[in-house]
């Protein structure tokens, strides 16, 4: 399919306003409430993290905040389950604001994070992020990597791009 013709008309333009519009309104996106408890679902792949904040609302999950960054030379060499907790610490930092005090359900597709909270015997970088860890009420969940689609799409980003592309001042002719 590399190439096959890229068609992209009216219809499909269409569509894809219609799709942003969606993505950024009330019932996807919205506000905290601060009684109820937040859930994060994380996800790292070989070369990216990624997660997700929201709440329930009516049993339905509703979006707060998105957030994925790649990883860097160092984090890269990470063994899985390192890259795994490094989601939940990058999501625990980033989303910090809204957590402090609050109860915060983590759902991971590694299984093994659960039981590195009360390992005594981790790697010492692993112990350092568990430490961060123990300041907020944490309850982690098991969430098949199917079930855990937005978070794993955002660690997961195609062709990342580094570089920063200049913007054109100069306006075309009418």
């Amino acid at each position: 399919m590399k190439d096959a013709e890229f068609i992209f008309d009216d219809k499909c333009m269409e569509a894809f306003q219609l799709l942003k519009q969606a993505l950024i309104s009330a019932p996807i996106m919205q506000p905290p409430d601060w009684s109820e408890p937040f859930e994060i679902m994380c996800d790292a792949s070989d070369y990216a993290i990624g997660a997700v904040l929201g709440q329930r609302k009516d049993k339905k999950l509703h979006a707060i905040y998105y957030a994925s960054r790649t990883l860097d030379a160092a984090q890269l060499n990470y063994a899985t389950t390192e890259k795994e907790l490094l989601a939940v610490v990058f999501a625990i930092d980033k989303f910090r604001s809204y957590l402090v005090g609050a109860k915060i359900i983590v759902y991971t597709d590694h299984a093994a994070i659960r039981y590195l909270l009360n390992k005594k015997d981790a790697k010492p970088r692993l112990l350092r992020w568990i430490l961060l860890l123990q300041e907020f009420n944490l309850e982690i969940k098991d969430k098949k990597g199917i079930e855990n689609t937005v978070a794993d799409h955002l660690s997961r980003l195609d062709d990342i791009k580094e570089d920063k592309i200049p913007i054109n001042d100069d306006f075309p002719c009418d």
